[in-house]
This record gives C-alpha cells, structure tokens and sequence, in this order.
C-alpha cells in the first residue's frame, strides 16, 4: 500500500525539457517512476530523455495520447501557476508543483481552480512525494528512502530527508514521504496527509515535521487527537526564531500568539503528538512509540 503515488502511476512531466525539468525526470526515470510523457508547449512531437519519452505541447494531449494521470511540474514561477491550472482542467488528478516563489496572486487564481476541479495538488515550493521502491515524483534522494512502515509529512524540503535518515538509522523504513511546500498558499494540509496515512494499512506510524507561522501543525494536531489510531512524532522548526522573523519559507512568519514554535510544541503535546525537540530524536522516539 501507499498513499498518492504508486507503480502504477502514469505520470506526465510539465517543463520536461528544460534544464531541471531534464535533470529530475532523468533522475525519477531511474528511480521507476512511470513517466508516460512531457509538455512543453511549442516542443510537441519531440522526444525527451535520450528519445525515450514522447513531448507534447498541452497536457490534455498527453491525457489523450498517453492516458497520463499524475502531473509533476518543472516550470518557472511566472508560467507555473497556469501549468498547475492547465493540468487540473485537462483531468489530472494529482499535480505535485516543485517550483519556488510563485506570486502569491497567481496561486490564489490556481487555487480556485483546483477546488472547483476536485484536483489533489501537493506544493507549490516543495520536494515532492515519494513511495518507497514504486515512485519517486520531484527531488528527493531516492537512496536514503528504505521501504518499511512509516510515513512522513513536512513543510521542509531538507527536513523531510532528515527524518527519513533517521527513521532509516533506526532500522525503520518508510511508505510515502509527501513535502508538502511552505507558502502561504499550497495545495494539501497535513491534516489531508494524516487521513491518508491513518487509512493506510502499511503505515504504522507517522513523522510530521511543521515550522513556525500559520496553524495548519495546530489544525492537524487537533484532528489527530480524536481521529489517529497510530503514533505520531512531531518535530517544529524555528525554535529560535523571533517573533516576525520571516525564515526560508514564505509562509513560515511569527504573527504572535500560537504559531510560534513554543505554542505549536505544547499544542502538539496536548493532542498526544510525541514531540522531538531536535530532528535528532525523530527516530528514537518513533521506535520506542511503535514498540510500546
């Protein structure tokens, strides 16, 4: 089992033939993700990645021709919002956006969209999703990931590999590792990925790694305590952090009150999360929750 993303996904890449677009899908292609096509548009009826995969110039053709159904996308922050649109109104069901400092306007016009279309978007500003051994979709390093039975949600890129290395020095693989971006506007909450793992056979335990700003770590925690049959380990960056220090995310901003990192740690307590106060502990503290 998995959540999102399997062998069996037929993905199709936006900005497959640019610089990054090239590099990553390379690098997914040898991971085994199912990459069934490229976009980009004025490009249609050329080959990419050393002849092997058909590019077309909008996503519906590579619905139509190639019967895609995840789009992951390599595009530039001006045009990326309207790749995210492009790929919701032609039917995909997943879009997972890689692209950093999309204007907050544009991914408010995208946003809409997407709610209208029913669309499952994970980012913008993200390093995408991976299933262990199945599919590998944006720019984690596939060799730290070891399949086992914990699942991970992050706001953070290099946290997010963080943990999965110390799940993994523990002996404790993962299912999925979903990042799900850090800006003002993404597509899917942590609370949307504890359902998903909470429904997910395979996975017996979930990191959730949040920062400081905003309540979504406080709305998932909230959710967990009355809906989360398995154990949940919780790390907060930006522990010293001032307040309206802005960090590296552009979401991630000290307003006051309890989005700092002292309130979401005693938030999560309260609801049961088992908190690290260093990434250190993540792997630690989730073996001896699994083993009690």
């Amino acid at each position: 089992m998995s959540i999102l993303v399997n062998m069996d996904s037929r993905v199709v890449v936006q900005g497959i033939t640019g610089s990054e677009g090239t590099f990553h899908s390379t690098q997914m292609l040898e991971y085994g993700t199912n990459i069934v096509a490229g976009v980009t548009p004025g490009k249609g009826g050329q080959l990419a990645l050393d002849d092997s995969i058909p590019v077309y110039n909008t996503v519906r053709e590579a619905c139509t021709q190639e019967k895609a159904t995840v789009s992951i996308i390599f595009v530039p922050p001006s045009f990326a919002a309207e790749a995210i649109i492009e790929a919701s109104d032609a039917g995909i069901g997943l879009v997972v956006c890689i692209t950093e400092g999309i204007p907050v306007r544009d991914m408010v016009k995208a946003k809409r969209v997407i709610d209208q279309n029913d669309t499952q978007l994970v980012g913008p500003n993200c390093p995408g999703i991976i299933t262990v051994g199945e599919c590998k979709l944006g720019i984690m390093p596939g060799f730290i990931c070891q399949q086992g039975n914990i699942g991970v949600v992050s706001k953070s890129g290099t946290l997010t590999y963080e943990a999965i290395g110390q799940l993994s020095n523990v002996g404790l693989g993962q299912t999925t590792a979903i990042g799900i971006g850090g800006d003002p506007i993404i597509g899917t909450t942590m609370t949307e990925i504890l359902k998903l793992f909470e429904n997910d056979p395979q996975t017996h335990g979930v990191v959730m790694i949040g920062e400081i700003g905003g309540q979504m770590e406080n709305e998932a925690a909230r959710w967990a305590k009355d809906n989360m049959s398995k154990p949940v380990v919780g790390f907060i960056a930006g522990q010293t952090a001032p307040p309206g220090r802005r960090m590296g995310h552009a979401g991630a901003i000290v307003s006051g009150g309890d989005d700092n990192a002292e309130a979401k740690m005693r938030i999560l307590k309260e609801c049961g999360i088992i908190v690290c106060e260093s990434v250190a502990e993540i792997g630690k503290k989730m073996k001896n929750a699994l083993n009690n």
